[in-house]
């Protein structure tokens, strides 16, 4: 007797989304893929893709080609305004550990990639109810990200998106640099990556009222908050031009879910689990869910029992992220004794084994 092919709907076509149809397509489902905004972005930064992450894409099929698109991380350190050294980023330590250092590649570049190798999208296309992808679908996963509608309607508004405290800046400039810096001042930071195409990513951050703008003045004030510091971080802020700044408030899921899961819906991504960017982990543990979710359900025929398992497997590990991150970010934006926060810095990564 043939087994009926099961189906799954996916609402949300960002990285963990894609990610998530490619695997189950290849572990033989029929996925449809539901994306609100009507295109991918063309233009974006970089992000950075742990050891864990290439490992998800290598079980995706798509290890060598993001290798191929993506540069190492050869090296990296946390500053000080003056250019003093807090702290550098051990490579060596973590290929000792992986196997593997972490790579940097554009958001267009991963997204294009991750859409070609998983198929067909439905743009333009906004879900209000999914119960009725329930009664037409074995799974649906909700892939809708940091403000997502489905965990509104599964576990209400008090699950939500909520201000860090502080605002980002980020963008490119011509010129290329070699390695990976972040400087912390007292309230702000700055940091530098390298991108492709001869390229450097840069992003700033500082403790601001949420919503706050200055139209028309967000490269001079870049200018204003970070001229005087290092030579790295000026020679960024004195190319800045006002129309490739990209200005976003920072959020994170608060309070954690009580789950990831209701009946035959699962949240994924940031939808479950948003956290602020500051252990550059987001959009790598969207690619982990997609693998362990397939995983998951292919381990398991029955649906139901499938996702409590990999809710079992994947809430505690990314809740604790999202605690770290939110640390990090208290770390990174304190404005009393910064000597004291940085030598705290220096112990946290030491033990962690990140730090040479």
């Amino acid at each position: 007797m043939t087994r009926k092919q099961r189906t799954a709907a996916v609402v949300g076509g960002g990285i963990g989304g894609l990610a998530t149809a490619l695997s189950l397509r290849k572990s033989g489902w029929t996925v449809d893929v539901f994306e609100r905004a009507r295109r991918f972005p063309t233009a974006g930064t970089a992000l950075g893709l742990w050891p864990t992450a290439l490992g998800a894409l290598d079980a995706l099929g798509v290890g060598a080609q993001v290798r191929s698109l993506s540069r190492p991380q050869t090296s990296g350190a946390f500053l000080r305004p003056d250019g003093g050294r807090i702290a550098t980023l051990d490579i060596e330590a973590m290929k000792r550990r992986t196997g593997e250092a972490g790579r940097l590649i554009s958001r267009p570049d991963l997204l294009s990639l991750l859409q070609e190798a998983a198929g067909e999208v439905t743009f333009g296309e906004r879900i209000e109810d999914l119960g009725a992808l329930n009664g037409s679908y074995d799974v649906v996963i909700a892939a809708d990200g940091l403000n997502s509608a489905a965990r509104t309607a599964l576990f209400g508004p008090r699950h939500r998106a909520r201000y860090v405290g502080a605002s980002s800046w980020r963008g490119t400039v011509d010129g290329e640099i070699g390695s990976i810096t972040e400087t912390w001042g007292e309230g702000r930071r700055f940091g530098i990556t390298p991108s492709s195409g001869g390229r450097t990513n840069w992003f700033a951050c500082a403790v601001v009222p949420e919503g706050q703008r200055e139209p028309g003045r967000e490269a001079a004030t870049l200018r204003e908050w970070f001229g005087h510091w290092h030579t790295g971080v000026r020679d960024i802020v004195d190319r800045l031009t006002e129309s490739e700044v990209l200005r976003l408030d920072l959020y994170y899921l608060d309070p954690p879910l009580p789950s990831y899961v209701r009946g035959r819906t699962v949240l994924i991504g940031d939808a479950a689990h948003a956290m602020t960017p500051d252990l550059g982990r987001g959009a790598c543990e969207a690619l982990v869910d997609a693998v362990e979710l397939t995983r998951a359900l292919t381990a398991t025929p029955d649906v139901p029992s499938a996702l409590r398992a990999y809710d079992r497997a994947r809430r505690p590990q990314t809740q604790r992220l999202v605690r770290t991150a939110r640390l990090m970010n208290r770390m990174a934006h304190a404005r009393r004794l910064p000597g004291l926060r940085n030598a705290a810095m220096r112990t946290a990564m030491a033990v962690g084994g990140a730090l040479g």
